[in-house]
């Protein structure tokens, strides 16, 4: 079996989907005949994509062997529906949510419904799956294969704790964009809680305003919202600088290298993930959740989104309703006076992320899909 992989969100840029890309393509290469295109940052993203059809079909035309062309996002999927030389080929594409979700009417409208001529796609969570349905693609073109991790225990040591001595740390990781509720954990919840919490911030952030923050901000609303979505932009970022601002008991780390992402996870005694619901966006599944639960912190994270197909209720963490603050509240301050009682959660939950979730598991289920195909 010969399976092309076409991805244009790989290292060394960082985020999920990277990763995502970086451990299918490499977990296939220890099961089967690998071959890719994948845009690495060198040189132009644009022509990398308007070269994409040539590049494509000289590979086809050098392995004959090749079966299956899997696309690594809808994005990627979506521009390449609109290649005609190659349709004989089985095509596959991995869903991840926002490529579902995007809201700009002509995407809705003439672009998701071509992914119909995919022979399967893969969306990483039920949710992902259930907005795709109610979007117009065939129920039975989509499987779901939840992501996985990086699970392994390792020897980070929690070097946090002394930076913050006699802290219950509360550690919030990733860019600020707005589904991810950071300023509303810190502007909803930070204020209910007791005196011993501390949350720390880790992930891209901008101390001043930038000229592109600037920009976009000068641009109408129902312009900006598709463009921050379409380029990632972190569309909290200038609401958390206010409220970091008068805040003295959160702190942004800035963007910290792994080893010290680790780190930080050992030193958590909470990890939230306290989403909040973002018309035109969604969490696909919720990565970092894994990354924490198996670094032994205790996960609590909202109930929306994919994120229940990554944290599932009481057995790898809490999951708790979006967008209701007192509710988050009385959960973490109950932390305190049962503090043994949830080392023990965390520890019984980060056993059973290591066991049910990590990259093989992913790459198996993707195998063995390949195959039946």
């Amino acid at each position: 079996m010969e399976i092309l992989f076409v991805s244009h969100k790989y290292p060394p840029a960082i985020g999920g989907m990277e990763k995502h890309s970086f451990e299918l393509i490499c977990g296939m290469e220890k099961l089967t005949a690998v071959h890719k295109i994948v845009y690495d940052g060198r040189g132009s993203r644009l022509r990398f994509f308007l070269t994409l059809e040539k590049q494509i079909l000289r590979l086809l035309k050098a392995h004959p062997g090749i079966r299956i062309i899997h696309f690594n996002d809808g994005l990627m999927a979506a521009f390449c529906s609109f290649h005609t030389l190659y349709t004989h080929i089985a095509r596959t594409a991995t869903l991840h949510g926002l490529d579902v979700v995007f809201p700009l009417r002509v995407y809705r409208k003439f672009i998701l419904k071509r992914f119909n001529a995919y022979r399967v796609l893969i969306a990483v969570s039920e949710e992902t799956r259930r907005q795709a349905i109610a979007r117009g693609i065939l129920p039975e073109k989509i499987v779901v294969i939840p992501n996985g991790a990086d699970t392994a225990e390792d020897a980070a040591v929690p070097v946090f704790k002394a930076r913050f001595p006699g802290k219950k740390l509360l550690v919030l990781l990733g860019r600020p964009v707005k589904r991810k509720g950071f300023s509303w954990f810190i502007e909803r919840v930070l204020p209910l809680l007791r005196p011993e919490f501390h949350l720390l911030i880790a992930g891209p952030f901008h101390p001043l305003p930038t000229f592109t923050e600037r920009l976009l901000y000068g641009l109408p609303g129902f312009i900006r919202k598709p463009v921050m979505l379409f380029s990632g932009y972190p569309s909290d970022e200038a609401r958390l600088r206010k409220l970091l601002h008068h805040h003295p008991r959160a702190t942004h780390l800035g963007k910290l290298p792994q080893g010290e992402i680790r780190q930080l996870l050992k030193s958590a005694d909470v990890f939230l993930m306290p989403n909040i619901r973002e018309e035109g966006d969604m969490e696909g599944f919720g990565l970092v959740c894994l990354e924490a639960s198996g670094a032994g912190a205790l996960v609590m994270a909202a109930d929306t989104d994919g994120i229940p197909s990554a944290i599932q209720q009481d057995k790898n963490g809490i999951l708790l309703p979006s967008g209701q603050a007192e509710i988050w509240a009385g959960a973490l301050n109950r932390l305190i006076p049962d503090a043994e009682s949830y080392r023990r959660l965390a520890s019984d939950f980060s056993a059973y992320t290591r066991k049910n979730y990590n990259w093989e598991i992913m790459v198996k289920a993707y195998y063995d899909l390949f195959r039946a195909i």
